[in-house]
């Protein structure tokens, strides 16, 4: 009796702990930076970063190579480089001993060069922290960061040898090539450098150069400085003077610095970075490291954590330990790698290389890859919990256009690029405009839509790719024929569609704006898609500029005529009009064809390559199409279902696709906590389609500068993994019979109550009167 009363006393405490214990955990606490990491892009890292940080702190293992970085089934690590941006890279640094050692060396043989084994029990990350020991030098690394400066830790062996390297040329996902570097010596305690350098690789499609300025500071004095350099066509390093004031290089390029140290001996090195000069280098340094923390690297450590969890917050979800850590993994992943290239005060180089300063520091000029379909996941997220975000990203899409006169679409390093198709800046300007975020100039953000529409693409001054490339043929026939295709990322097909997207959403800015004969332009231009439907297959189909289509085309498998995509899944790309496409189709065909599609897909996890891929931009809004053909439960169902078999929690199965900067931790996001945008957010009046969630409560956190509410709660009762079907629904305690809500019913706050079940409730928002408002 007395033992089974202790073990009931023993159990209770223990509940009690372990619900204290989740309780105190914070959104920041659920983040696990290493998820997906076994199968990531170079933007998808496990280090230490800010939101939209520029320093992106982070180890690297992986040879030169598509999808290069880190990679979790590679037990070594080369070291710790600071930009993971796209196509952009450099200055790695790495702590080690013994031998000098001036090559990473490869992946498979890591006694080949300087990297290290590692354990992976021994590596310990958060946003803003990553730590793991070197074992082949028995050092200790620590990485933190603040938006544009890094801080590290190492604590040593006893060695008279210890060293740190500065690799200034690595493997990175494009891979680059440099041809100035200077690292100079100003005392036994600091270097200043930089290094220019130019992307490689024709899916960058960028070839511009750009330059990391760099400023080193250790809190301990070395012995000795060395470099080495290996010229293009040279297969050896050349190990130069020791103890130089300043070295040169062009090529690949590497410094290093020696010292003794006892044994436990921590050594701090910090690193300020620029795109601009050494001085703004260093100037970012002072302000965002040196002055805001010193020496006290878990000072640092804990503001950004903070600074993480301030971010995290604004959305709160109650739920299983699992989904949470899901949840906040994938939100985190949202405002990771869109750097911010801005220094502390605001300077920048521009795409012409002049040295810019913005008005308000604050706003930054951003970069990332394209923002293509971000109106299916990444707008969304931003426009509902960081609205300012998204504001500042208009004015820096508008700082760009004063600058070089046309949008971007993906400004890596504020150069133009041709990445992608389309021009998706266009929809994440209305968006923020239709959702009242609108601190920018509206004339002008309509004029630089205008031309980006009106105007047909053209190289760029400055180096790069601007406008859209088949946009002549676009204009001269209503679509894109066969002939203007010229590689898989200039489709014709699919071209035609996104372009006709694109001038919907001109012509609903112009709607906002009065300016009528624009609107009835671009609108009619919205329904183009029309022109390569073909009615007796019922498929997008390609189409010749003699108005005959193509033959023997299979819409079943992808083809160069659809952007990584087959016209199986471009035949729904019609955002801006599902009702006009639900009509070609019939409904019937409609929702027979998704749904075994559907089926399918859910066979391969969907992540199908021809029929229903979440894992890919052109499909992501497949389960929602279902509240727009009278089968709202299958929305609920298949956006569940997605949710749930298709991210993981672990390494191995983050992502099975491509996580893109934060789209598909975007799509998560708003898929899991049940709301969505077919057209992305830019009709007039905006709504959320409504689909399954899956955490007992929700809890938006508004933004008042944008929005007159507080919060906006989301609760389900009767909710699991089996009841993913919406029985009954109260919005404001006033019955809901809608399959979908007002944005501006969230931006005022309240409340949305759904009883779930595990059968359908198929008469819930499937009336015609209940579905989704035309937004034409």
């Amino acid at each position: 009796m007395i033992k089974n009363k202790f073990q009931r006393v023993f159990l209770l405490a223990l509940i009690v702990t372990i619900t204290l214990n989740a309780q105190k955990k914070q959104p920041v606490d659920y983040v696990d930076t290493m998820i997906g990491t076994a199968d990531s892009r170079w933007m998808l890292f496990p280090g230490a970063t800010l939101p939209s940080g520029m320093v992106n702190l982070s180890p690297d293992n992986q040879n030169q190579e598509w999808k290069a970085g880190y990679e979790y089934t590679i037990e070594n690590v080369a070291g710790f480089s600071h930009i993971h941006s796209w196509v952009m890279g450099g200055l790695l640094t790495m702590p080690t001993t013994g031998k000098l050692q001036t090559s990473p060396g490869d992946e498979n043989e890591p006694d080949s060069g300087y990297r290290s084994r590692i354990r992976h029990e021994t590596e310990k990350t958060s946003p803003a922290y990553y730590s793991v020991m070197l074992d082949d030098y028995k050092i200790k690394a620590e990485l933190t960061a603040t938006k544009r400066t890094g801080f590290q830790r190492y604590t040593y062996p006893k060695s008279k040898k210890s060293r740190i390297l500065f690799d200034l040329t690595i493997p990175t996902e494009y891979g680059y090539r440099q041809y100035d570097t200077k690292i100079e010596k100003i005392s036994d305690t600091e270097i200043i450098g930089h290094s220019t350098q130019m992307g490689q690789g024709i899916n960058s499609r960028l070839q511009n150069d750009y330059t990391i300025y760099f400023v080193i500071k250790l809190d301990k004095a070395f012995d000795t400085i060395g470099a080495w350099e290996r010229n293009w066509g040279e297969t050896e390093d050349t190990i130069l003077p020791e103890n130089q004031k300043i070295y040169y290089g062009n090529g690949d390029f590497g410094a290093y610095i020696e010292f003794e140290t006892k044994k436990g001996e921590v050594i701090l090195l910090k690193t300020g970075i620029s795109l601009v000069s050494v001085d703004q280098a260093r100037l970012n340094l002072k302000v965002e490291s040196e002055d805001a923390f010193g020496w006290d690297f878990d000072a640092c450590k804990e503001s950004g954590s903070k600074i993480w969890n301030d971010l995290l917050s604004t959305i709160k979800v109650e739920g299983s330990e699992n989904n949470k850590k899901k949840f906040y993994t994938n939100m985190y992943r949202a405002y990771t790698a869109r750097a911010d290239y801005t220094d502390v005060n605001g300077m920048y180089r521009d795409m012409n290389e002049k040295v810019q300063i913005m008005a308000d520091p604050d706003n930054g000029v951003y970069g990332s890859d394209a923002l293509w379909t971000s109106f299916w996941n990444l707008n969304q997220l931003w426009n509902l919990a960081t609205p300012d975000l998204t504001n500042k990203w208009v004015n820096s899409m508008l700082e760009i256009y004063d600058r070089g006169g046309w949008l971007p679409k993906g400004p890596t390093g504020v150069e133009y690029s041709g990445i992608m198709v389309a021009s998706h800046s266009i929809p994440f300007i209305v968006a923020a405009y239709q959702h009242g975020i609108r601190n920018f100039d509206t004339e002008k953000a309509f004029q630089a839509m205008y031309k980006q529409q009106m105007v047909p693409g053209r190289n760029h001054e400055g180096g790069g790719f601007v406008g859209n490339r088949q946009l002549e043929p676009y204009m001269k026939y209503g679509y894109v024929p066969v002939e203007a295709g010229w590689r898989w990322s200039e489709a014709a097909s699919s071209n035609t569609l996104e372009y006709a997207y694109d001038d919907w959403c001109v012509g609903q800015m112009a709607k906002m704006l009065n300016k009528k004969s624009d609107f009835n332009y671009f609108n009619n231009r919205g329904q183009f898609y029309r022109n390569i439907f073909d009615e007796e297959t019922k498929f997008m189909r390609p189409k010749y500029i003699n108005g005959t289509w193509m033959e023997n085309f299979n819409e079943m498998t992808r083809s160069t005529w659809f952007c990584e995509a087959s016209a199986w899944q471009y035949t729904w790309f019609v955002p801006q009009d599902i009702y006009g496409l639900k009509d070609l189709l019939g409904e019937k065909l409609f929702n027979d064809r998704l749904e075994d599609g559907m089926i399918e897909s859910r066979k391969k996890q969907f992540y199908h390559p021809e029929l229903v891929n979440v894992g890919n931009q052109p499909n992501m809004q497949a389960a929602w199409l279902f509240n727009y053909s009278g089968k709202p439960w299958l929305t609920q169902k298949y956006s569940r279902l997605m949710v749930q078999e298709y991210f993981g929690d672990n390494p191995f199965n983050g992502w099975p696709g491509d996580e893109d900067q934060g789209q598909m931790g975007s799509w998560y996001v708003m898929s899991s906590i049940g709301l969505f945008q077919m057209d992305g957010g830019c009709r007039e009046n905006p709504i959320y389609e409504i689909g399954s969630p899956i955490y007992d409560r929700i809890e938006i956190k508004l933004d008042n500068k944008y929005y007159p509410g507080n919060t906006f709660v989301i609760e389900t009762t009767n909710n699991g993994p089996e009841n993913y079907y919406i029985q009954k629904a109260f919005l404001n305690g006033e019955v809901l019979e809608n399959c979908w809500i007002y944005a501006s019913d969230v931006q005022a706050g309240g409340i949305l109550k759904l009883e779930m079940g595990n059968t359908p409730n198929k008469k819930w928002g499937s009336a015609l009167k209940n579905r989704p408002t035309n937004p034409n």
